[in-house]
């Protein structure tokens, strides 16, 4: 009867975390849509829409198999496509804590969100169909492949590579993507004026960007919280303290850094400091004590700060920070299990485990460099990954669906 009872209590925990992963969507979707220009609002929330139905259908079709293979391991493994019935209907993912269809479901969303974090940074200039078949098969054949390596038991699990809910394999395996995109894509129009000036081309709804990370930040429970695979009362409830820590420090460090650096109170960068501290955190949130929490997140803070400018000086136009949120802090946090917590450095006094982060993050980030290059280059050449720039003027919304969101737009007054 415990038995039963803690299984019970554990898949219905997982559910919710579910909910709360699926809420993230929502998030990244207000927060794009903020801080992009009205005429590209409907491109946007169309995107987003369409990235958790792609994720969900290609890890149901061949992506649950590849990231999770069973049997013997090797660097590609698939075993199927498509979901098999257990033999007993509830056959649990990990330690008869949950259903084979919770997990699945779980890990379904977070397939979906390396793909948003590309939508974002690609923004406003992106053909709609490039960047959904880019996302078919990064988000079906690419974040698998490379999530089983330490998710599926792989190598760099048996090396002991430490990366708790995603610092790596889902933020920067979307971060890395996001740069090749970029970079592809080339800017904005008006972006990065001749003289070397770079404008600032602002968000046309803050208040939409503010729901945003608020769901962001909440839907985090659920993605670290859920990364526990249980409802063990003393692991989940550390991860839930050390995740909101950092988010907390991170908002803290990015609102005094930016108002020295800027002399301004910039409510942009208080979102990023908020995302920077949870992505940080991501990495080790189950292996940190609170201090270092609030140590990693208000790092990742201030290194956001920085981090955006120094992206634009690059004149990679990111519109919602992506690449300094999502890869750059994500680095940053995977590298931090190695120096603070349980595995880190100031408690082991051993490198050892610094090394391996580091040799991690290497691998990961090569393979989608280069895969998300093929994919994108190869569509690049095809049917083109940019609108034109009649499209890009006039805006995404009239031109590739045909209305406007919000009534009287004036494209003139969007460029």
């Amino acid at each position: 009867m415990e038995t039963t009872l803690n299984f019970t209590i554990d898949n219905l925990w997982m559910m919710i975390s579910i909910a709360l992963v699926f809420i993230m969507h929502l998030g990244f979707s207000a927060l794009e849509v903020g801080l992009a220009r009205s005429k590209n609002a409907i491109n946007i929330l169309f995107k987003n829409f369409m990235i958790v139905a792609i994720g969900l259908l290609t890890y149901a079709i061949c992506g649950f198999n590849l990231m999770y293979p069973g049997g013997e391991f090797s660097i590609f493994n698939f075993s199927g496509f498509g979901l098999s019935l257990p033999e007993n209907g509830l056959t649990a993912g990990y330690n008869g804590s949950f259903t084979y269809w919770t997990d699945f479901l779980f890990q379904g969303m977070f397939a979906a969100t390396a793909a948003t974090i590309v939508s974002g940074a690609v923004a406003e200039r992106i053909k709609l169909g490039s960047f959904l078949i880019f996302s078919l098969l990064y988000v079906g054949i690419i974040y698998p492949i490379v999530g089983s390596w330490g998710w599926g038991g792989g190598f760099l699990a048996n090396m002991g590579f430490h990366d708790f809910a995603g610092s790596t394999f889902v933020h920067s395996v979307g971060g890395w993507a996001a740069v090749v995109a970029v970079i592809l894509l080339g800017p904005r129009l008006g972006k990065y004026l001749s003289d070397g000036t770079i404008k600032p081309i602002e968000g046309h709804n803050m208040p939409l960007a503010a729901l945003g990370v608020f769901l962001l930040w909440f839907g985090w429970f659920g993605f670290n919280g859920g990364s526990v695979l249980s409802a063990d009362p003393g692991v989940v409830s550390l991860v839930l303290v050390t995740t909101s820590l950092a988010a907390a420090s991170g908002v803290v460090a990015a609102f005094i850094t930016s108002y020295f650096k800027f002399k301004t109170y910039d409510i942009t960068m208080a979102f990023n400091g908020s995302l920077a501290g949870l992505v940080g955190i991501t990495a080790g949130a189950d292996v940190m004590s609170p201090m270092d929490a609030i140590i990693i997140g208000f790092i990742a803070g201030v290194v956001i700060v920085f981090a955006v400018g120094f992206i634009d000086r690059l004149r990679l136009d990111d519109p919602v920070g992506a690449i300094g949120v999502h890869l750059i802090c994500g680095v940053l946090g995977t590298l931090a299990v190695g120096v603070l917590g349980d595995k880190g450095v100031f408690t082991t006094g051993s490198f050892a485990q610094l090394g391996i982060q580091a040799y991690g993050i290497m691998v990961v980030g090569i393979t989608c460099l280069i895969t998300s290059f093929i994919i994108l280059f190869a569509i690049k050449k095809t049917i083109g990954l940019r609108v034109t720039e009649k499209e890009e003027v006039e805006g995404l919304d009239i031109h590739e669906h045909g209305m406007n969101a919000y009534e009287g737009i004036n494209v003139n007054d969007n460029d």
